[in-house]
Order: C-alpha cells, then sequence, then structure tokens
C-alpha cells in the first residue's frame, strides 16, 4: 500500500495514500471531533465539526472527507479551529431541546460531550428550552423526536446504504429542514422494516427504541403472573458493554445473576430455542434437497429480514422456512409444554424476551404467532440497553455479581445455539446436525469456516451426505437485495440461504449497546462480538443442537418428532405478502 508522509501538529505521520485527515491524524494519536462522520456510512463533511487548518488551503477543511498528499502539514488545535468548532457547535445547540436530564441518550450522547469538551455553558442564539418535543411514534419499535435532532444524516444514510430500505430524508429547507418520511408520512405508512440501525447510528436522543421496560415492571410486581425472561445467544457478549466492560466480554453468568435478582420467576435461555429451530428448519431442509418444497430454503429468523421479503420481495415468500424465530419458540413452549409441566394456566404466564433486535418488538404481534389461542407467543421484547436500564434501575452492581446458570427447565444450550448470534451462524448451526442425521455419522471438524466472517455476502459449496449443497449467507439488506436479484436473474442458484437484516447479524442488532462514532470508526466492535461468540462455541461440552438434552426429552415428552403435526401447529408460522405503503 502506497503511503504519504505529512505532518498533524508538528508530528510527522505516515499514513495510506487514500486516507483522510481524520485518519491520519488517528494514527498520531489524535482525536479529532465528529458529529456526522460514520466509517464507510456517512462521509459527507457535512457538520464542520471536523474543520482543521491546512497550510496553504484557503479556508478550514473537513478532516472526514479530506485526503492527504505528500507533506501536508495540518494544525487541528489553533484558536481559528477552536474558535470555529465552538461557534458551529452553539449554532447547532441553538436549535436543540436541551432536556438532557430527562433524555434517554443522557451521558451516552455525542453533542452532550462535545459540548462538554467545548465548554459550552450557555447558548447565545436561539431559544432552545422553548423549543417543544416533535415526536413520531407509530411504529412498534421507535420513537423519533426531531427536536432533538442535529441533522447529522446518519440515519438517513444507515436507512440507504445498509439497508437499502430509504423511507427517511431530509425534507423541507432552511430552518424547517427536519427528518421524516415522503410526504410526511408515518413510519407505519412506509416500509420501515423496524431494524433499528438508524437508531444505533443516532448520536443524540432524537431516536430511541419504543420502551417496554414499565410493562416488564408491572409484570414482575403482580403476584397473580409467572413471569419469565430469556435473552438471545448474543446478548452474552454485548450487554457487558453497557456497564463499561470491555467490549465483547461474555457476560452470560452475570446475566443470569442480574435476572434473577430483578424477579422474575424463572430465567431461561433462548438458546435451547435456538437450537429447537435448528432440528425443525434441519428437517425442513432436509425434505426439500429430497424434492418436497422448493429451494432455496431461506433461513427466518430475523424479523426485519422477514418484514423487507414480504414488502420487497415476495416471490421468495414460498420460500422462507416456516419455522418461527428462536424468540417465538420460545415462548410458544413456555405457553404449551412449560405451563403443562409447572401445571400453571399459560394466562398467568408472562414471557419476556431480551433481544438484540428492535424488529423483535414488531415480531411478538406478527399474525400466526400464537400458539395458545387469544395469547401471544412473546409478551414483552426487551432490548439489550432496556435490560441494562432495569438493572441500573434496581441498584444492581451488575460487575460485582456472581455468576449463575440458568434454570434447567429450558435453560441448556448448544455452541450451535450460541452462534446464531453471528452472522453465519444459523446456517452453520444447521449443516452440523443435518450432515450428521443424512450421513449417520458423526462429523470430524464441525467448524463449517466458510460461511464465518463479516463479509456483506458468504458463498461456499458444502458436501451434505455426498451432495453438493451451494449455500449463501448475507446480512444487511442491501447485500440481501443484491443477493435476492442475482437469485432472480438466474445469475447465482442455491440450495440454502441464510439472511440477517443487520450487517454482522445480531451482534450489530438495532438494539445492542450504543457506541459512539470514535468507537465505532476505529475499533473493530463487530470483530470483537463475534470473537466472543465463537470463543464460546469452541469451549462448550455440546456444540450441535440435536445433542441437547432439554431439546430432546421436549420432543420424548411432547412433540415426538420434528416436524411433527404438534410441532408444526405450535412453532410454525405462515407469511403474506404486505403493501409497501398505506393508501
Amino acid at each position: 500500500m502506497k503511503t504519504v508522509t505529512l505532518t498533524i501538529n508538528g508530528v510527522k505521520v505516515e499514513a495510506p495514500e487514500s486516507a483522510t485527515i481524520l485518519e491520519a491524524a488517528r494514527l498520531a494519536e489524535i482525536e479529532i471531533p465528529t458529529l456526522c462522520y460514520l466509517k464507510e456510512i456517512n462521509q459527507i463533511g457535512a457538520c464542520r465539526i471536523c474543520v482543521v487548518e491546512v497550510k496553504g488551503a484557503k479556508s478550514l477543511v473537513a478532516a472526514c472527507v479530506y485526503p492527504v498528499s505528500e507533506g501536508m502539514e495540518v494544525y487541528t488545535n489553533t484558536p481559528e479551529v477552536l474558535k470555529s468548532r465552538k461557534m458551529t457547535l452553539e449554532l447547532i445547540l441553538s436549535n436543540h431541546r436541551m432536556h438532557c436530564l430527562t433524555c434517554a441518550r443522557n451521558q451516552n450522547c455525542e453533542l452532550q460531550k462535545l459540548a462538554l469538551d467545548f465548554g459550552i455553558e450557555s447558548v447565545r442564539f436561539g431559544h432552545p428550552s422553548e423549543l417543544m418535543p416533535d415526536i413520531e411514534d407509530s411504529e412498534l419499535h421507535l420513537v423519533r423526536d426531531n427536536s432533538k435532532c442535529v441533522l447529522c444524516r446518519r440515519c438517513v444514510a444507515a436507512c440507504k446504504a445498509l439497508q437499502d430500505v430509504a423511507v427517511i430524508g431530509p425534507n423541507d429547507r432552511g430552518f424547517g429542514t427536519h427528518i421524516g418520511c415522503a410526504f410526511e408520512r408515518d413510519l407505519n405508512e412506509v416500509p420501515c422494516v423496524s431494524c433499528g440501525q438508524c437508531i444505533v447510528v443516532c448520536p443524540t436522543g432524537a431516536l430511541i427504541e419504543k420502551d417496554n421496560t414499565d410493562k416488564a415492571w408491572a409484570a414482575l410486581s403482580d403476584p397473580t403472573k409467572h413471569v419469565v425472561v430469556a435473552p438471545a445467544p448474543s446478548i452474552r457478549v454485548t450487554l457487558g458493554e453497557c456497564f463499561d466492560m470491555p467490549i465483547g466480554t461474555n457476560v452470560e453468568g452475570k446475566m443470569v445473576a442480574a435476572l434473577r435478582r430483578l424477579g422474575f420467576d424463572a430465567v431461561f435461555d433462548v438458546d435451547t430455542a435456538a437450537d429447537m429451530t435448528i432440528l425443525e428448519e434441519g428437517t425442513e431442509l432436509i425434505h426439500r434437497l429430497n424434492g418436497e418444497g422448493p429451494l432455496p430454503l431461506i433461513t427466518s429468523c430475523s424479523p426485519g429480514w422477514i418484514r423487507y421479503c414480504e414488502q420487497f420481495y415476495p416471490e421468495f415468500i414460498p420460500n422462507i422456512s416456516s419455522c418461527k424465530s428462536p424468540q417465538q419458540m420460545y415462548g410458544a413452549l413456555v405457553k404449551t409444554y412449560y405451563a403443562k409441566l409447572k401445571n400453571i394456566d399459560p394466562k398467568d404466564i408472562v414471557t419476556v424476551s431480551i433481544m438484540p433486535c428492535t424488529a423483535k418488538k414488531y415480531e411478538i404481534h406478527r399474525e400466526d404467532m400464537q400458539a395458545v389461542e387469544g395469547l401471544d407467543d412473546v409478551d414483552i421484547a426487551l432490548t439489550t440497553r432496556e435490560l441494562a436500564k432495569m438493572i441500573k434501575r434496581a441498584g444492581i452492581m451488575f460487575t460485582d455479581l456472581p455468576d449463575e446458570e440458568f434454570d434447567p427447565a429450558f435453560g441448556v444450550s448448544t455452541g450451535a445455539a450460541v452462534i446464531f448470534g453471528a452472522t453465519g451462524g444459523v446456517m452453520e448451526a444447521a449443516l452440523r446436525t443435518v450432515v450428521e442425521i443424512l450421513t449417520g455419522k458423526e462429523l470430524e471438524s464441525i467448524d463449517f469456516k466458510q460461511v464465518r466472517g463479516l463479509q456483506g455476502i458468504k458463498e461456499a459449496t458444502l458436501d451434505v451426505a455426498g451432495r453438493k449443497v451451494r449455500a449463501a449467507v448475507a446480512s444487511g439488506l442491501a447485500n440481501a437485495k443484491q443477493l435476492l436479484e442475482r437469485v432472480k436473474s438466474g445469475e447465482a442458484e442455491y440450495d440454502f440461504i441464510e439472511i440477517m437484516a443487520c450487517p454482522g447479524g445480531c451482534i450489530n442488532g438495532g438494539g445492542q449497546p450504543l457506541h459512539d462514532a470514535s468507537t465505532r470508526n476505529f475499533t473493530q466492535v463487530r470483530e470483537l462480538r463475534m470473537k466472543a461468540i465463537y470463543e464460546q462455541d469452541k469451549n462448550m461440552p455440546m456444540r450441535k443442537s440435536h445433542e441437547n438434552p432439554v431439546v430432546k426429552k421436549i420432543y420424548e415428552d411432547f412433540l415426538k418428532e420434528p416436524g411433527s403435526h404438534l410441532a408444526h401447529k405450535i412453532l410454525h408460522t405462515t407469511y403474506r405478502a404486505r403493501s409497501k405503503y398505506k393508501a
């Protein structure tokens, strides 16, 4: 790679020829503040917080988009630079409703941090205290308050570049500019897929998940209710970040201890349901490979992807696995099998899930998600962030907790279930089981590394019991679109496809812990979380779903066998084409 040498504040720096000043400064251990910039997502140089002085330039330049060159001299902290940044920040604040103490992003807000760093003690322009909330909360997963929006357009870029949904953008001009949908439609009137990627890139409290913690507290305080909870596979390697633990720390034991101390009557593991998903989906794959249904079989664990398919690619609905997601299987089994086991009326059970995904808030209200008529499989879906909020409110000292284990009735998992949290994990888990079922032999190696990694699209041809199975994995809906278009055109043929709505899979879901732009730009957040996922899988005594003793017992005592009539009634669902826009 060709490099250039420049000086930043008098320090010599060698940087790639393709680097920006912002990236080169980082190599010199100098952090230039940003607001609108997100690496590979939003590189527009609009906010002007990152301006620096370049010798010979006519004016200050935006470091996030200005390329380095040989011999360049850059100054990041001159009086002119600091004055410009502070003035820009004051102007942004003049049109920002500063009710910080009651904001969901208090103490975790990039704008708030900039104000502190630049010593903003008052706002000279405008009357931000007089601004009123500008709320849009028509969707089940999200609340938007444009009175806190700084027009960085990071949400717009995420919706378009990462997800290719593009349902939001800047409307009007001048002081009237605001982020919204075309023709000022509400989000529930456009093809939003509830993925929440706009939330995790927002620097302020303008976008937050719809908070359901009060519902959880109410259930926990109701003595007539038996309240159970279960976290998704990825939560164990992300929850610790909410308590300032290193990214990728596995906190499974402390998480279980915290949930128990919150007062839940049973603490289960959605991983058990993930193993159940593999038995059902694996059986479905075997049937389709034998000609019983269309190929490719496409996974159904990601509700954001399901919603996208129903709206944009309804022709692929017959290809989607009929299996409910692990979240819904957990809820369905709790209100049927577990209720019978414990002799509890399902009406008295409240099922709570802890999910990495804001689309799970939408999924629990989908049609055909009631294993018991009149009762939703899952009653309350909380994000990782909402769980952290509950733990903090309860005064639980998370980092000091002992490690505890899930309740055994529905709390045993395998490595196959754990890797559901990473893109490619569902496919690898399925292959570990399908190959052994078809061959009747134990695999010499169960690591299908061909489908691992953070590439947007991965392809592999795998030997499954002597048959070549063509597989593909996509994460991020823009990549899913690219893959589906190739299948539609006949350019590519596959037997098995895994799609996750969020880039990188559940480890990067819309409900995961928030990080500022500097961390997102210069720390490998997804890589660290993924590494922790596969590390746990590698060290687990059971690494294949069909080995899970709880799953075996549920089939023996209740469902009889994968794909049985009862299994289809309880654990499977249906899909339908949906209009992109409400009339």
